[in-house]
């Protein structure tokens, strides 16, 4: 069993350059991920010129991490929308995640893609017979929003339901291989795709000047931002989005141990399932949940729990798990439109969970802003600048008391000792050594490795993931490895070395 994702472990990997010298496009995209690539490639069909900065390799953090459902039904969002930002704002929602997934069919057909898409119903579901009403209620505001929702008892789960939102002809694919297909059509189109190339500061235009990590420079006259995380902090931003990281596991089931669609439930910290294609009579079963704040610890513990809900399905052997991060808005809906307080930058984050179909909503939405000044109809649900207070304060309250807790403490979980002397092999902890907080790692081979425990991007405490043996900021999501280089951002600077003298003898 491996700790990487089934998508990435079974699609092509492209290779791209790294910038390494100053170059002039008409759009600039930073993050190579499923919104940034499809924000790119539809630039590209425009006949601009345009460039991909991602700062590791493309589709290999979130997108390749994902479950890869494609559809408009996104838990219970629909009721709850309707109430506090109108019947209008539900009903762009639905339009813009139904035209993502059409479009990204569309795509499929054009460019020839064999990305495991496949047609399948989707269900929002409950065991909680207390919960019953809310989803006759979520049925009724999806319906009110344009689509074609039932309320069921869905058929083919292992265990017993009470209740249902179900929606028709959604569907499912294989995230890396459309990826890969749409880079490699978007380099034909004479797009550019630099990798490592990890942007760290920005000026704005026009025309607007990004510089990377090695000190060159990309001139767009504009530019979007797709980085999970945007990595230009903006106090709208900081106060209104909020990361969680959420564990996946994989194995084959027989063939007609196949629930028969896209099952998602909140209920038990969320439970998420669906299959994908296996060979020799089999599937796949994906099944995600267990979320929780990163550097909250506890994460091999969490995957045994993913996997004993898991048995019921007939899934004996868990042969791929990996884990995928993503942020929330304070309203549940992704951040796409003008970059607050940026000129000529705009930005897609926030997507909740469900970040494909929202992706490609992103790319359609910046392309048409980017290149004529124009967006659909329904990109007003997006805005970046929208505030409504009745929906957001209690959000945003516990946004800032969580960030508060953790600059000012450890993670809850986090792991603490004594001294360095007392970590066993392959144990770490967050120790106070000279009057500052260091984060320790003992390897297998017995060898301490210390970083400083405050996060380079805001200062809170980081916590240790022993799964992925990396340290992780549960206030912005920033992650660093042992060593206390940067995986992921918004961090643009690694945690300082620690020198710590290691006294088990």
């Amino acid at each position: 069993m491996g700790d990487e994702s089934y998508w990435m472990q079974t699609a092509e990997q492209l290779d791209y350059p790294v910038l390494t010298e100053d170059r002039q496009v008409d759009v600039a995209v930073i993050g190579g991920g499923m919104a940034g690539l499809c924000a790119a490639w539809e630039v590209a069909r425009t006949g601009r010129t345009v460039a991909v900065l991602e700062a590791d390799r493309i589709g290999a953090a979130t997108s390749g991490h994902t479950t890869a459902k494609l559809t408009a039904l996104h838990t219970l969002i629909y009721a709850e929308l309707a109430k506090q930002r109108g019947a209008q704002t539900a009903k762009h929602y639905a339009e813009a995640q139904s035209e993502a997934l059409e479009h990204v069919e569309w795509i499929v057909e054009e460019l020839g893609l064999d990305c495991e898409f496949e047609r399948r119903p989707a269900y929002t579901y409950t065991s909680d017979v207390r919960q019953a009403a809310k989803y006759r209620d979520e049925t009724q505001a999806a319906a009110d929003a344009g689509l074609a929702a039932d309320f069921v008892t869905p058929e083919g789960l292992p265990f017993p339901t009470v209740a249902a939102v179900r929606l028709q002809e959604q569907a499912q694919f294989h995230p890396r291989r459309f990826l890969m297909g749409l880079a490699a059509d978007l380099t034909a189109r004479d797009g550019l795709i630099f990798e490592k190339s990890r942007v760290v500061a920005a000026e704005s235009g026009p025309p607007c000047r990004l510089i990377t990590d090695e000190g060159v420079g990309l001139t767009a006259d504009a530019v979007v931002v797709t980085t999970g995380w945007p990595i230009f902090d903006r106090p709208e931003l900081l106060l209104r989005l909020k990361p969680r990281r959420e564990l996946v596991i994989a194995g084959p089931i027989d063939a007609d141990a196949d629930p028969g669609g896209m099952f998602i439930s909140p209920d038990g910290g969320t439970r998420s399932v669906r299959t994908a294609p296996f060979g020799d009579g089999r599937r796949l079963l994906i099944v995600t949940g267990e979320q929780h704040q990163g550097g909250s610890g506890g994460v091999e513990q969490r995957y045994r729990v993913l996997s004993r809900w898991a048995d019921q399905f007939g899934l004996t052997d868990v042969v791929y798990r990996w884990s995928a991060q993503d942020y929330s808005t304070s309203d549940g809906v992704p951040f796409i439109g003008r970059y607050p307080g940026r000129d000529r930058f705009w930005l897609a984050t926030g997507f909740g969970g469900w970040g494909m179909t929202n992706s490609v909503a992103a790319g359609l939405l910046l392309a048409a802003e980017v290149t004529d000044g124009k967006r659909p109809e329904w990109g007003a649900a997006f805005e970046p600048n929208r505030f409504h207070p009745t929906s957001e304060v209690r959000s945003i309250g516990g946004i800032v008391g969580s960030t508060a807790r953790s600059f000012l403490t450890h993670p809850e979980g986090a792991p603490t000792a004594g001294s360095p002397g007392e970590l066993r092999a392959g144990q770490a902890a967050v120790l106070r050594i000279g009057g500052e907080d260091c984060a320790v790692y003992r390897d297998e081979q017995g060898e301490l490795h210390a970083v400083a425990a405050r996060c380079s991007h805001r200062g809170c405490h980081v916590g240790f993931n022993d799964v992925e043996l990396a340290w992780e900021c549960p206030c912005h999501g920033s992650r660093f490895d042992i060593f206390g280089g940067v995986l992921q951002g918004p961090a643009l600077r690694p945690l300082a070395r620690k020198n710590v003298a290691d006294d088990s003898s």
